[in-house]
């Protein structure tokens, strides 16, 4: 376990995950905004991208109440990425998170989720800064976002491919 936040709990991905990562991200309510519609992943595809990579990529499985409800990875910004995202100096980590599991969306969890990983970076691992990169559009994550002390830094224009589409993002950051 990472770590447990009242009924939130982040643990290590786990082999057993694959079959949920797949049906999360085959529901095209998630991919909308995590991956894109044209961008359904199937078991296969879920294990060269999660657990094959040998990236620096912390990843997690959300739970809630004891059901496991979404994706959470966090990573140490590399020198490449400062640069780009203008940052000179710091221990800067950077999130990705979706909650799969359409019924728990709209309840609040976000916001406990995004406050607690953000304090766990915080006070574990002693992170300077913790930023994302939300596309524009995604208007519902951005206003959770600022409810847990994230401010918009810059805009990154078409940052992202979703969809076929280069799409503009906002660098936001919360500080220590």
């Amino acid at each position: 376990m990472v770590y447990q936040y009242g009924s939130l709990k982040v643990r290590r991905l786990a082999e057993k995950d694959k079959h949920l990562l797949a049906k999360w991200l085959s529901t095209p309510e998630v991919l909308e905004f995590y991956e894109g519609r044209d961008n359904s992943f199937d078991v296969k595809k879920v294990e060269w991208v999660f657990y094959s990579s040998d990236d620096d990529e912390v990843k997690c499985i959300i739970e809630y109440e004891g059901n496991s409800i979404g994706y959470i990875q966090y990573y140490e910004l590399d020198e490449a990425t400062k640069i780009e995202y203008g940052y000179e100096s710091g221990k800067i980590f950077g999130i990705d998170q979706f909650i799969g599991e359409v019924d728990y969306w709209n309840r609040g969890i976000g916001t406990l989720l995004v406050t607690s990983m953000t304090e766990f970076l915080f006070e574990k691992l002693e992170a300077d800064k913790v930023v994302m990169d939300p596309q524009v559009r995604n208007e519902r994550a951005i206003k959770c976002y600022e409810k847990c002390g994230f401010n918009k830094v810059k805009l990154l224009p078409k940052h992202e491919l979703h969809e076929g589409e280069r799409r503009d993002c906002w660098l936001i950051e919360c500080r220590k």
